[in-house]
Protein backbone atom coordinates (compact mmCIF):
# COMPACT_ATOMS: atom_id res chain seq x y z
CA UNK A 1 0.00 0.00 0.00
CA UNK A 2 1.53 2.99 -1.33
CA UNK A 3 1.28 6.62 0.30
CA UNK A 4 -0.04 9.65 -2.03
CA UNK A 5 1.39 13.04 -0.50
CA UNK A 6 -0.19 16.00 -2.23
CA UNK A 7 -1.54 19.56 -2.30
CA UNK A 8 -4.86 19.50 -1.17
CA UNK A 9 -7.32 23.34 -0.76
CA UNK A 10 -7.18 24.37 2.79
CA UNK A 11 -10.82 24.77 3.58
CA UNK A 12 -12.97 24.31 7.11
CA UNK A 13 -13.99 21.09 5.82
CA UNK A 14 -10.21 19.88 5.06
CA UNK A 15 -8.94 21.09 8.48
CA UNK A 16 -11.77 19.82 10.34
CA UNK A 17 -10.49 16.33 8.76
CA UNK A 18 -6.70 16.92 9.24
CA UNK A 19 -7.64 17.65 13.17
CA UNK A 20 -8.90 14.35 13.68
CA UNK A 21 -5.11 12.89 13.25
CA UNK A 22 -4.05 13.02 16.59
CA UNK A 23 -0.80 15.30 17.40
CA UNK A 24 0.19 13.62 21.28
CA UNK A 25 3.65 12.45 22.12
CA UNK A 26 4.61 11.01 24.85
CA UNK A 27 7.58 12.97 26.70
CA UNK A 28 9.77 10.80 27.54
CA UNK A 29 13.55 12.28 26.55
CA UNK A 30 13.64 16.06 26.57
CA UNK A 31 16.59 18.32 25.64
CA UNK A 32 17.91 20.18 28.78
CA UNK A 33 19.63 23.21 28.24
CA UNK A 34 23.08 24.31 30.10
CA UNK A 35 24.62 27.50 30.02
CA UNK A 36 27.94 28.00 30.96
CA UNK A 37 28.98 31.33 32.70
CA UNK A 38 25.72 32.60 32.32
CA UNK A 39 25.48 32.07 28.56
CA UNK A 40 29.26 33.64 27.74
CA UNK A 41 30.64 30.83 27.54
CA UNK A 42 28.40 28.76 25.70
CA UNK A 43 25.43 26.49 25.54
CA UNK A 44 25.05 22.94 25.46
CA UNK A 45 21.69 20.77 24.51
CA UNK A 46 21.86 17.22 26.10
CA UNK A 47 19.16 14.42 25.55
CA UNK A 48 18.11 13.84 28.59
CA UNK A 49 15.44 11.00 30.26
CA UNK A 50 12.14 12.37 31.68
CA UNK A 51 11.83 10.71 34.85
CA UNK A 52 8.02 10.62 35.07
CA UNK A 53 6.77 10.53 30.89
CA UNK A 54 3.91 12.38 30.28
CA UNK A 55 1.35 13.25 26.97
CA UNK A 56 2.13 16.47 25.31
CA UNK A 57 -1.08 17.19 22.90
CA UNK A 58 -0.70 20.82 21.27
CA UNK A 59 -4.35 20.80 20.18
CA UNK A 60 -5.21 20.50 24.02
CA UNK A 61 -4.32 24.74 24.17
CA UNK A 62 -7.16 26.98 24.24
CA UNK A 63 -7.59 27.80 20.29
CA UNK A 64 -4.92 25.75 18.85
CA UNK A 65 -6.75 22.96 17.20
CA UNK A 66 -6.58 23.53 13.49
CA UNK A 67 -10.01 24.32 13.24
CA UNK A 68 -9.50 27.43 14.99
CA UNK A 69 -7.16 28.56 12.50
CA UNK A 70 -9.13 30.53 10.49
CA UNK A 71 -10.56 32.71 13.20
CA UNK A 72 -7.13 33.41 14.05
CA UNK A 73 -5.11 33.95 11.13
CA UNK A 74 -5.41 34.89 7.46
CA UNK A 75 -5.05 31.73 6.04
CA UNK A 76 -5.89 32.21 2.47
CA UNK A 77 -1.75 32.18 1.76
CA UNK A 78 -1.41 29.02 3.63
CA UNK A 79 -0.40 25.71 2.29
CA UNK A 80 -1.85 22.11 3.18
CA UNK A 81 -0.21 18.87 2.41
CA UNK A 82 -1.63 16.06 2.61
CA UNK A 83 -0.65 11.59 3.03
CA UNK A 84 -3.69 9.41 2.30
CA UNK A 85 -3.29 5.49 1.75
CA UNK A 86 -5.83 3.81 0.51
CA UNK A 87 -8.19 7.27 0.42
CA UNK A 88 -7.87 7.75 3.78
CA UNK A 89 -6.31 10.54 5.61
CA UNK A 90 -2.63 9.23 7.72
CA UNK A 91 -0.84 13.17 7.90
CA UNK A 92 -0.40 16.06 6.97
CA UNK A 93 1.61 19.90 7.06
CA UNK A 94 0.05 23.20 7.21
CA UNK A 95 2.78 25.53 5.51
CA UNK A 96 1.88 29.46 6.93
CA UNK A 97 3.53 31.81 4.31
CA UNK A 98 2.58 36.18 3.73
CA UNK A 99 0.40 36.39 6.52
CA UNK A 100 0.21 40.03 8.01
CA UNK A 101 0.61 39.79 11.52
CA UNK A 102 1.79 36.72 11.98
CA UNK A 103 5.02 37.15 13.99
CA UNK A 104 7.15 33.68 13.22
CA UNK A 105 6.82 35.05 9.67
CA UNK A 106 8.82 38.26 10.71
CA UNK A 107 6.92 40.15 7.93
CA UNK A 108 9.67 38.16 5.23
CA UNK A 109 8.06 37.26 2.24
CA UNK A 110 11.22 34.99 1.95
CA UNK A 111 10.25 33.07 4.79
CA UNK A 112 7.74 29.97 4.72
CA UNK A 113 6.74 28.53 8.39
CA UNK A 114 6.06 25.02 9.15
CA UNK A 115 2.86 25.79 10.92
CA UNK A 116 2.07 21.91 11.98
CA UNK A 117 2.58 18.50 11.00
CA UNK A 118 1.25 15.44 12.14
CA UNK A 119 1.25 11.69 11.24
CA UNK A 120 -1.53 8.77 12.77
CA UNK A 121 0.18 7.53 15.57
CA UNK A 122 -0.16 3.81 13.49
CA UNK A 123 1.63 5.29 10.17
CA UNK A 124 4.70 6.71 12.04
CA UNK A 125 8.29 5.99 11.64
CA UNK A 126 7.23 4.72 8.11
CA UNK A 127 8.73 7.53 5.99
CA UNK A 128 5.56 9.58 5.73
CA UNK A 129 6.76 12.87 7.83
CA UNK A 130 9.96 13.13 5.59
CA UNK A 131 7.86 12.92 2.43
CA UNK A 132 5.33 16.06 3.96
CA UNK A 133 8.13 17.67 4.91
CA UNK A 134 10.05 17.16 1.52
CA UNK A 135 6.56 18.29 -0.34
CA UNK A 136 6.42 21.37 2.19
CA UNK A 137 9.71 22.65 1.86
CA UNK A 138 8.64 22.09 -1.95
CA UNK A 139 5.60 24.49 -1.70
CA UNK A 140 7.92 27.37 -0.25
CA UNK A 141 10.20 26.95 -2.34
CA UNK A 142 7.48 27.01 -5.55
CA UNK A 143 6.88 30.62 -3.78
CA UNK A 144 10.65 31.91 -3.76
CA UNK A 145 10.90 31.47 -0.45
CA UNK A 146 14.77 30.76 1.14
CA UNK A 147 14.33 29.54 4.28
CA UNK A 148 11.38 27.01 5.74
CA UNK A 149 11.04 28.19 9.52
CA UNK A 150 9.66 25.56 12.22
CA UNK A 151 9.05 26.05 16.09
CA UNK A 152 9.82 23.28 18.36
CA UNK A 153 9.87 22.74 22.05
CA UNK A 154 13.09 20.81 23.62
CA UNK A 155 9.72 18.62 25.22
CA UNK A 156 10.11 17.12 21.90
CA UNK A 157 13.21 15.98 21.18
CA UNK A 158 11.94 13.08 18.35
CA UNK A 159 10.63 15.90 16.17
CA UNK A 160 14.26 18.33 17.32
CA UNK A 161 16.12 14.78 15.69
CA UNK A 162 13.81 15.15 12.89
CA UNK A 163 14.18 18.35 11.78
CA UNK A 164 17.97 17.64 12.17
CA UNK A 165 17.90 14.76 9.70
CA UNK A 166 15.96 16.50 7.49
CA UNK A 167 19.09 19.45 6.95
CA UNK A 168 17.53 22.25 9.66
CA UNK A 169 19.69 24.12 11.60
CA UNK A 170 18.53 24.95 15.18
CA UNK A 171 18.97 29.06 14.35
CA UNK A 172 17.39 29.99 18.14
CA UNK A 173 16.76 28.91 21.81
CA UNK A 174 14.19 30.95 23.76
CA UNK A 175 14.54 29.61 27.56
CA UNK A 176 11.30 32.36 28.52
CA UNK A 177 9.00 32.29 25.33
CA UNK A 178 6.33 30.68 27.18
CA UNK A 179 5.27 31.82 30.64
CA UNK A 180 2.42 29.04 31.18
CA UNK A 181 5.08 26.40 30.68
CA UNK A 182 7.96 27.47 32.13
CA UNK A 183 9.96 24.02 31.73
CA UNK A 184 9.41 24.06 27.84
CA UNK A 185 12.03 26.02 26.07
CA UNK A 186 11.17 27.10 22.26
CA UNK A 187 13.50 26.06 19.62
CA UNK A 188 13.16 27.80 16.33
CA UNK A 189 14.63 25.02 13.63
CA UNK A 190 15.78 26.69 10.27
CA UNK A 191 15.62 25.20 6.78
CA UNK A 192 17.33 26.91 3.74
CA UNK A 193 15.53 26.33 0.47
CA UNK A 194 15.94 26.51 -3.56
CA UNK A 195 13.84 28.51 -5.49
CA UNK A 196 12.86 27.22 -8.74
CA UNK A 197 14.73 29.13 -11.33
CA UNK A 198 12.82 32.17 -13.14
Amino acid sequence: MSVDIREETLTLAALTEYATIPIVFMVDRILEIRLADGGLGGMSLTETTVRDPYAKDYDADTGAEPTHWPGRFDISNWGLICARRDGARVGGAVIAWHTPGLRMLGGRDDVAVLWDIRIAPGQRAAGIGSALFRAAADWAGARRCRWLKIETQNVNAAACRFYRKMGCTLGAIDRFAYPDAPGEVRLLWWKPLESPPG
